[in-house]
């Protein structure tokens, strides 16, 4: 049978650096003694209020067909927040849920780029960038942010990567693989080519609850951004509901209005129960995120250390966020030999950090997701691998 070209173009060149995660996941099931470090799903349980706001929106009835957008009450919430961080003014038609950051990331970029488009994406990126633009026809066009500046943007390289096809620059602030956030000064560099370029701007800030220092900047407040900006935002981290595939997009009101046309063949609206949960928990959980902010805080600092002191190792201190980059070239090994052979010999799992780019060619990334003794026990087989290959 024949199958569309849509196939190829979301096939990612990178699938193979998840086979380690996958066999490492497939122990860990069958019970095998394995310390998965290779994947950024909270180990936290959903706060239990949360989950009680949901079996009562389902006792009450809340089992039908909702609106496209979204609920009301929980569009016009996430607008009022990000206002109260962002200094955007917004409200609940600048807003709609998706299922999950990723179900809008997709969904935006099918309603402004097409075939022939050029995308600018700040690389190391997270792994579904790619795929998802390809879908459209459009082609992806990394700017590398180099490791030898701490994967900080270099302006100079941006603006070269700008053509005439160029229709967007999309980036992650804080990033997923790094960590690191964009500052002040680099989003005022993105914005003002933006303007000056007629370019739309995709910012996925998925993790900007989980800053630990310095403040968190939205390209969205700058002059001139407000119309060409779309914000990517999702439950699934700040609360610990990655399962409920709860997200949103924070944007003009005209695109707003042509992903609800989109949604409305793609996804045809939400749950409400899972709408209900999301507005308990932005309302009457920000005490369980922060308390998950410091614990992932603690964590960072603990693997940092940890990685500082263990021969043949280079840790990026992240500034946010639940991973961890860490340079393995001083073992005398590849990035993908030193995954292998740490998962053969000591059954950690760690992920290929080029899943997210040529640019983090060497590192691997360790996300930080378990509790502090397991984390103990994985530092412990880690440090006696490297010091095996001295």
């Amino acid at each position: 049978m024949k199958y569309s070209s849509l196939i190829e173009r979301v096939s990612g060149s990178t699938a193979d650096v998840w086979d380690s995660h996958y066999a490492a996941a497939a122990a860990k099931q069958r019970g095998e003694d394995v310390i998965v470090l290779s994947v950024g799903d909270p180990d936290f349980d959903t706060p239990p209020a949360v989950i009680d706001a949901a079996e009562q929106a389902l006792r009450d009835g809340d089992t039908h067909y909702t609106s496209i957008k979204g609920n009301n009450e929980l569009r016009q919430c996430i607008a009022e927040r990000h206002q109260q961080s962002s200094g955007q003014i917004v409200d609940e038609e600048n807003v709609i849920l998706t299922s999950g950051a990723q179900n809008a990331l997709f969904a935006i970029t099918q309603c402004i780029c097409e075939q022939g488009d050029e995308v600018i994406v700040l690389q190391p990126m997270y792994v579904t960038y790619e795929a998802t633009i390809q879908a459209t026809g459009a082609m992806l066009v990394p700017v590398v942010l180099d490791v030898d500046s701490g994967f900080n943007l270099d302006a100079e390289k941006l603006k070269a990567a700008i053509t005439a096809r160029t229709r967007a620059i999309y980036f992650a602030t804080p990033s997923n693989p790094t960590g690191i956030t964009l500052k002040l000064g680099e989003l005022q560099v993105i914005a003002d080519l933006a303007v000056e370029h007629d370019l739309w701007i995709v910012s996925d800030e998925v993790y900007s609850d989980f800053v630990f220092e310095n403040e968190f900047h939205h390209i969205a407040s700058l002059s001139g951004m407000a119309e060409r900006t779309v914000t990517i935002g999702s439950m699934s981290k700040s609360y610990a509901m990655s399962g409920w595939r709860l997200g949103w997009a924070i944007a003009p009101r005209k695109l707003i209005g042509h992903m609800e046309k989109l949604a409305l063949c793609m996804l045809y609206g939400l749950p409400g129960f899972i709408q209900q949960a999301g507005l308990h928990a932005l309302l009457h959980c920000q005490e369980d995120m922060l308390k998950m902010r410091d614990i992932y805080r603690r964590r960072r600092d603990m693997l940092f250390n940890a990685f500082s002191a263990m021969p043949g190792l280079e840790p990026l201190k992240p500034d946010a966020g639940m991973f961890i980059m860490v340079d393995v070239r001083g073992t005398g090994l590849s990035a993908p030999e030193f995954v292998r052979q740490l998962y053969d010999h000591c059954r950690v799992s760690v992920l290929d950090a080029t899943a997210f780019g040529a640019s983090a060619e060497g590192f691997v990334r360790v996300s930080y997701t378990l509790n502090e003794q397991q984390l103990v026990e994985a530092m412990t087989r880690i440090d006696g691998f490297c010091k095996a290959k001295q």
